[in-house]
Order: structure tokens, then C-alpha cells, then sequence
């Protein structure tokens, strides 16, 4: 069973492709991976692929719904909300009871959003994320500002949602490719399409 499929997809900005001709399956509970150093187009493909950004060709299909996680400029915390005030906001917004018990992993609930670093900002995204029970979730830059420590742990909690059959999309410069099931490279401002795996 497949929960995104894309086929033929596209960006055009201005007089370039961003990236073109993509075709890609992902099922339940696999991660696939849009690598590729800034500037690249791997934001624009994660939204793309997230029925967030139009495409100028091809099409994407969702069985169920996508939730962004962490993505900068798109999908961030309220510089003033606290994370519990987070949580209480998204569950009334995806018409949730609040007052049930929601695994933080680790947050402090009362830590203001400027006050998360970026490792906080990608579980705080994934946390917020997972509260309408979506079949997908992108997640952007995980490899972003994180040290050794922090990316195994954001791995570990990737692994969990997985686990419990929600496909994952995630950016970054480069990955373990052990650790997905689809690599989609981007190389630049050069690119014509994208290679996958």
C-alpha cells in the first residue's frame, strides 16, 4: 500500500526547475529522504510532496493527510507561546479534547518557543505533528544545528513514529542511507532532476 505517490512532479520558479519529473512511492511507516546542500530546492520538494507547495507539472497523491513538522519560515513555534500552549493550541485547531496526555519527549512544557533549540524546534514539530493522527509527516533540516547526540535521539523518535506506520519526510544535507528508504538528490542550482535511489 502506498500513502504518497508523485508522479511527474514538478517546480518551475522563474525561468528553472527546481526539480522535475519525480516519480515516487512511499508507504506506511518508510522515511524518504530529499537531500541536498541549501539553496537547492529540497524545502520546496518537502512541501511539494506535502500538498504544501503548487506544482508546476506532474501530481501528488496523499492517502489520508500530511502535517508538516519543523519547517524554518513555514511551520515554527510562536516566538512567546510555551510548548504546552502549543500543544493545547493544535489540538483545538484539529478539533482534539485537550487535557489528554501528550508525550512531549523531553520538552519542557513550559519553555517559551524562543527558547527551543533546533533539535527542540524538530520534536517540537514532530510532537505537534502526530496530534491529528496524519498518515505523513515532513520534517525539514533534521541534520540542521543538531549535534551527534541529538540527531541519534531525533532518529530515535522518527523510528518510533514509523513504527507505528506514518511515513516520513525529511530534508537534509546529506543521510545515512541505511537509515531510509528512498534518497532523492538534489545537487544545485544546476539540477535538472532529481536522482533517487
Amino acid at each position: 500500500m502506498t500513502v504518497l505517490r508523485a508522479r511527474g512532479a514538478g517546480v518551475r520558479h522563474r525561468r528553472r526547475w527546481l526539480f522535475q519529473d519525480l516519480d515516487l512511492d512511499v508507504s506506511p511507516g518508510e522515511v524518504a529522504a530529499v537531500v541536498g546542500p541549501p539553496g537547492s530546492g529540497r524545502t520546496t520538494m518537502l512541501l511539494a510532496l506535502a500538498q504544501r507547495f503548487r506544482l508546476s507539472a506532474g501530481r501528488v497523491d496523499i492517502t489520508g493527510t500530511a502535517e508538516l513538522g519543523h519547517v524554518p519560515g513555514v511551520s515554527e513555534p510562536e516566538s512567546v507561546l510555551t510548548v504546552a500552549e502549543h500543544v493545547r493550541e493544535r489540538m483545538l485547531l484539529t478539533g482534539r479534547r485537550p487535557g489528554g496526555e501528550t508525550a512531549l519527549h523531553g520538552l519542557d512544557p513550559a519553555a517559551r518557543g524562543f527558547e527551543l533549540s533546533p533539535y527542540e524546534r524538530q520534536v517540537w514539530g514532530l510532537v505537534l505533528a502526530r496530534i491529528s493522527d496524519p498518515q505523513v509527516v515532513a520534517l525539514d533540516g533534521v541534520d540542521e544545528g543538531l549535534d551527534a547526540g541529538e540527531r541519534e535521539a531525533l532518529w530515535r523518535l522518527i523510528g518510533e513514529t514509523t513504527a507505528e506506520g506514518v511515513a516520513v519526510l525529511i530534508t537534509a544535507r546529506e543521510v545515512d542511507e541505511k537509515r531510509v528508504s528512498t534518497v532523492v538528490r538534489l545537487h544545485g542550482r544546476d539540477d535538472r532532476e532529481g536522482d533517487e535511489k
